[in-house]
């Protein structure tokens, strides 16, 4: 029996009156394995951040049903969500986020403000540095976010996502901000992360981005299709 991280059914999203709604999303299914790394594609306003909102807790489907983590997600009232955002998903975006006034390590240690872990100090800083040489960014500690470069900035946006080990990566857009050859040393980085163990979902407009994945889909209109 397949061991399903994500199970969507009949997944609508609509906006406005009732009488007159505007569908971003349209009777999607989605059922997403542990371990599994996968790619969402679709021109801009085809629903496809609408669908990775929805998927992170961050939006609310207007139908259908969702679980996630075996749990249906309309039992979980709205501190419920916001506990499972920081344990068990780590979101990525293109933009990557980050507040430009505080360090790298400070950026990184955000999440664990809102942990209920309640770890030490210690073991906070120990975790990080951790990460930030699994990345490859460990000189970069002190420095402020407003100095780094863009494939810097995101390999801190990654680490700030990982740091509290979630199950479940969200990536909008991670490459596109970026040129070429750092995007591809990005998604090695989220290649290795699956291979960990880590579930991943990609929103991505690059065909190279999505052929790290393992399946892809399209939204076409608001409707999700598998590509192969």
């Amino acid at each position: 029996m397949d061991d399903f991280l994500i199970e969507m059914e009949g997944i609508e999203k609509y906006y406005g009156k009732k009488e007159n709604p505007i569908h971003a999303i349209r009777g999607s299914n989605l059922k997403i394995c542990k371990g599994s790394m996968i790619a969402i594609q679709g021109v801009s306003g085809s629903g496809k951040s609408t669908l990775l909102n929805i998927l992170g807790l961050l939006d609310r489907k207007s139908a259908g049903k969702y679980k996630l983590f075996g749990i249906d997600v309309e039992q979980l009232n709205e501190k419920k969500k916001a506990e499972m955002r920081n344990s068990k998903i780590g979101f990525v975006l293109q933009e990557f986020a980050l507040i430009e006034k505080l360090t790298v390590m400070e950026n990184i240690r955000i999440p664990f403000s809102y942990s209920k872990k309640h770890m030490k100090w210690r073991l906070q800083n120990k975790i990080a540095r951790d990460i930030l040489v699994k990345l490859g960014i460990e000189d970069k500690e002190k420095e402020l976010a407003a100095n780094l470069s863009g494939g810097q900035r995101q390999r801190v946006a990654i680490a700030r996502a990982i740091v509290n080990d979630p199950e479940l990566i969200l990536a909008d857009e991670p490459t596109g901000a970026l040129d070429t050859i750092t995007s591809m040393e990005i998604m090695s980085i989220f290649k290795a992360l699956n291979q960990s163990g880590k579930t991943i979902i990609i929103v991505t407009h690059d065909n190279e981005v999505a052929q790290f994945c393992s399946k892809i889909y399209k939204m076409v209109d608001g409707k999700l299709e598998v590509c192969n």
